[in-house]
């Protein structure tokens, strides 16, 4: 089902925009592990999104992996606990983080009205603006520095205080890069949620 019916054109709610920004994290990090190389490039399969043609893993043990995750992530957004979401790929020998994909989410009151009140803005608009942002992450593997070792890759969420986690996630650190360059990418906005894309990357030495 869409996450705007045609009664209410435009309309987007909290549930449905928590359905398209989950769907947004399902492509585009995807689309990182195939741009980063980390797994074999036939182990994706080509699907049609956001006028887009993007690569989605067919790999069993990624989805067990990714799945569960973003059902979770989903379930962050509409409950309005979601603040930031990072990929983060570290060399598997050193465990040293090479990259990290940040994304800082804001996510509007919009329950003040009532739990069945919505904000209004075209999905397309919401999906070409997803696409605009998936482009950028698809173009930055022109200036970001060749992973030339093994990496492996984790995800981590914030969330606001007193979230209940699911138990077989742990705790972990910030997993900040040390004299990290930065690169800001484009946002997108459902008019419920903002998402804030950035890449952070060790230069090579």
């Amino acid at each position: 089902m869409s996450a705007m019916d045609t009664k209410t054109k435009g309309a987007i709610s909290l549930k449905g925009s928590a359905q398209l920004v989950q769907e947004f994290f399902h492509y585009g990090l995807n689309n990182i592990l195939y741009q980063r190389g980390l797994y074999p490039a036939d182990s994706f399969s080509r699907v049609k999104q956001y006028g887009l043609t993007l690569l989605v893993t067919n790999d069993n043990k990624l989805k067990a992996f990714l799945e569960p995750l973003f059902q979770q992530v989903e379930k962050f957004l509409a409950a309005k606990k979601l603040k930031r979401l990072v990929m983060v790929i570290s060399e598997i020998k050193t465990k040293e983080v090479v990259e990290r994909w940040q994304f800082d989410i804001q996510t509007e009151d919009i329950n003040e009205e009532g739990e069945n009140s919505t904000r209004q803005k075209d999905e397309k608009k919401i999906r070409q603006e997803m696409g605009d942002v998936i482009r950028q992450i698809t173009a930055s593997v022109t200036f970001l520095p060749l992973l030339e070792v093994p990496c492996s890759f984790d995800v981590l969420i914030y969330t606001g205080k007193d979230t209940q986690m699911p138990q077989d996630w742990a705790e972990s650190s910030a997993c900040l890069i040390e004299n990290a360059e930065q690169v800001q990418l484009r946002s997108f906005s459902t008019s419920v949620h903002s998402v804030q894309a950035q890449v952070q990357y060790k230069l090579e030495s």
